[in-house]
């Protein structure tokens, strides 16, 4: 039994999760307060990844990335990255595929303080940095906590925007539901039978963990 995809699995849903979450609150934030013509505009483009197939994003990334095209090729020669059928590319790609799943418990978190929090804050001579990081974000953790979740369960599951970017490299790109894919492909069932249940189990105790935690918010009236 090969672990590597499943190892690879995790490692590639911890980066993601970590960098949504620091590019997902200023977002959130700026949708749930800000006023521009150009908000609805952005959050359909957010909230794409929602609506379109994984195949679909995965093709336009691997047009985008691949050095035969200009920004691709822009990206090898100048920066020398190459992220097509790379960790790194699964990265991006990735982080792009779970935007809406971190970006949306945030902002719902942001709408539902009361507006009295931030506007008091101000009075007291607080800057918004200092407002956002001491006040807002520590009133709405059961928020960040749920993006935090589905953005990790999100980046977990996928499938088609992987394969279509990453390829199937065993150690770099083959993660648990590639690997799911080929196990099933050659009949053996027993090997895909194991990573499917690993998946599952811990996908199951880390949503049994948040509503908990979210439960025992609202019974100790902490809403």
């Amino acid at each position: 039994m090969n672990w590597e995809p499943l190892i690879l699995t995790f490692q590639l849903a911890f980066v993601t999760t970590l960098i949504l979450l620091l590019i997902s609150i200023p977002i959130a934030y700026w949708l749930a307060y800000g006023k521009s013509r150009f908000k609805p505009i952005i959050e359909t483009l957010v909230s794409m990844p929602l609506i379109l197939p994984p195949t679909v994003l995965g093709f336009y990334f691997l047009i985008a990335f691949s050095p035969n095209h200009f920004f691709g090729a822009w990206l090898d020669q100048v920066l020398g990255l190459r992220l097509v059928f790379s960790f790194t590319g699964l990265v991006i790609a990735s982080i792009i595929y779970s935007l809406p799943f971190m970006v949306h418990p945030i902002k719902s978190g942001f709408k539902g303080l009361p507006p009295n929090l931030k506007e008091a804050s101000y009075v007291l001579g607080k800057s918004r940095f200092v407002t956002l990081l001491r006040v807002l974000l520590p009133n709405m953790k059961p928020a960040i906590l749920s993006g935090v979740v589905l953005a990790f369960a999100h980046t977990i599951g996928e499938f088609g925007v992987v394969l279509m970017i990453g390829g199937n490299i065993p150690g770099k790109t083959k993660v648990a539901s590639i690997a799911i894919y080929d196990k099933v492909e050659m009949m053996d069932y027993a090997s895909a039978n194991v990573y499917s249940g690993v998946l599952f189990v811990i996908s199951f105790f880390i949503l049994l963990v948040v509503y908990g935690f979210n439960k025992g918010r609202v019974h100790n009236g902490l809403g």
